[in-house]
């Protein structure tokens, strides 16, 4: 600081003045450099080798070539050998190698216009539901700083006054979303129904018997002896749960097709008593699924949109405070709802820590490694008061899937994580034209992404979520050719006006 400063005295004038490099050169740039030359450090060594065993080969003598060859043919039975043992690890590796997974399509579904609403409707059929004052006041000002736009869903029960909370209702809602999600798919990728292998279904709140997962079955005749998996209670990360055991299966079932259905449904899971804790999830949670076609294979590499690299999943349950943080209870007055902690943002970041530290040496540039490991050597075997770096998954991923839990989900990711604005452009946007469609929201993310133009080729993806539980789990893809919006792309008809200011975004720039 004190040499900054007389640096300043001597030089009076601006034109005397040595350039601020700190200004003058963008550090993002030194940065890639550095993470260029650790990248490919291990193909620069190599070249002089490679250089110096071309030298010695064109310099060698013919007639040692032709002495080698004689001997060869004199050792025959070391040459079979030699060979069948080549033969056989090749064959134990093709055999055993992990299968890679693809992901042909996927689809959103988008509800009718006739379920959108607007703040100033939810607010009025909140204030006919038995609401107190106070409670409609906390919806209010939940509703205005949440990130949701006035164009998300809820479902035909909610239009209801009074409400119709019905199992009956309930079924209707879980239809209309998994059916039209999943007609989408097939109309798009032209797999027939029986032709699935495996399917997986995650609904947190609501599971009825016969299954959801029957329900698609009994709709479109799937065969009888296809592997089928309903999850339950298992939040918002349960899609990339669903992935990872879709994966697992077609690790073992060769040459097969896989399914997975991820929604969430609201009609007999709303709140009507007046707990804020509780009010919470009404103002934030709207009507959305979305259904995924996954492959393993070879065949359908050609047209597959991206492939499976890595899914990592965390669990913090066994901590008391990580599993009651999200806690589906009834309140004081015996109604039920879902109660979110005020530790839920703490509890949160714990489970992402653990989250990223298990993905990063899988992702991670061997760069970004060597910088955390030295920084963790220098703070704690020679006791240095210095932060912990942080890795620069900007160098790892060109896109991010966060949950679109709620705005302040979205922000601290995007602090903590150091990302830019177009990072988390696909989760705002989501929020806003969507709302929180727990498990399905990161393929609205996805969806968006794509809508925009922006996948090439080889682009990685991260998709990450984090459910009750508490969990915290990613999804990690790979793009294999330069991706353009489906017919049925849920942002079709509107992304011509996103990105978009949000109301909450408004409010806090003047506060």
């Amino acid at each position: 600081m004190a040499s900054g400063g007389a640096v300043g005295e001597r030089s009076s004038s601006p034109h005397r003045r040595l350039p601020d490099f700190l200004q003058s050169v963008n550090l993002k740039y030194v940065k890639l450099g550095y993470h260029y030359l650790i990248t490919h450090l291990l193909t620069l060594l190599l070249l002089p080798l490679i250089a110096v065993v071309l030298l010695e080969a064109i310099q060698t003598d013919p007639d040692d070539v032709r002495q080698l060859w004689l001997h060869l043919q004199y050792n025959l039975v070391s040459v079979v050998s030699l060979s069948a043992l080549l033969v056989f690890a090749t064959t134990v590796y093709l055999l055993t190698r992990p299968r890679s997974v693809y992901l042909v399509d996927f689809s959103c579904y988008v509800p009718p216009p006739e379920l959108k609403a607007p703040f100033r409707e939810f607010m009025a059929h909140s204030k006919v539901c038995g609401f107190d004052d106070s409670a409609l006041e906390f919806q209010r000002k939940i509703l205005e700083r949440s990130g949701l736009g006035e164009e998300t869903y809820v479902p035909v029960a909610m239009h209801s006054i009074p409400p119709q909370p019905s199992m009956a209702n309930a079924r209707a809602e879980a239809e209309q979303v998994m059916f039209g999600a999943l007609d989408n798919l097939f109309t798009s990728t032209g797999v027939n129904p029986k032709d699935i292998g495996i399917l997986v279904v995650n609904c947190s709140l609501f599971n009825p018997t016969p299954s959801l997962s029957a329900m698609i079955i009994n709709k479109y005749k799937l065969r009888g002896n296809i592997k089928s998996y309903n999850l339950g209670g298992m939040g918002c990360s349960a899609g990339v749960i669903s992935v990872d055991l879709a994966r697992e299966l077609l690790q073992v079932h060769r040459a097969t097709y896989a399914v997975v259905v991820s929604t969430e449904n609201i009609t007999q899971n709303w709140y009507f008593g007046n707990r804020k804790a509780m009010l919470i999830p009404n103002c934030l949670f709207r009507v959305g699924g979305a259904a995924v076609l996954l492959s393993n294979r070879a065949s359908d590499k050609r047209r597959a949109k991206y492939e499976l690299v890595h899914t990592v999943c965390t669990h913090r349950g066994a901590d008391d405070r990580a599993f009651r943080c999200v806690f589906q209870e009834q309140d004081d007055t015996g109604k039920t709802g879902v109660s979110l902690s005020k530790d839920l943002m703490a509890i949160a970041g714990e489970a992402l820590k653990i989250n990223i530290t298990t993905l990063g040496p899988l992702v991670l540039p061997i760069s970004e490694q060597l910088l955390f490991f030295a920084t963790l050597v220098l703070k704690k075997v020679f006791k240095l008061k210095i932060k912990p770096y942080i890795p620069d998954f900007k160098l790892a991923f060109e896109h991010f899937c966060i949950h679109a839990g709620g705005r302040a989900v979205i922000d601290e990711l995007e602090s903590n994580l150091q990302l830019e604005p177009i990072h988390v452009e696909a989760s705002r946007m989501t929020l806003h034209r969507f709302g929180n469609t727990s498990s399905s929201s990161i393929w609205y993310e996805l969806a968006y992404i794509e809508a925009k133009g922006r996948i090439r080729k080889g682009h990685r993806i991260w998709q990450i979520a984090f459910g009750s539980g508490f969990k915290c789990n990613s999804a990690v893809w790979k793009s294999l050719r330069n991706v353009k919006a489906s017919v049925h792309n849920p942002w079709k008809d509107c992304i011509d006006r996103y990105p978009v200011v949000t109301v909450d975004q408004v409010l806090a720039g003047t506060n």
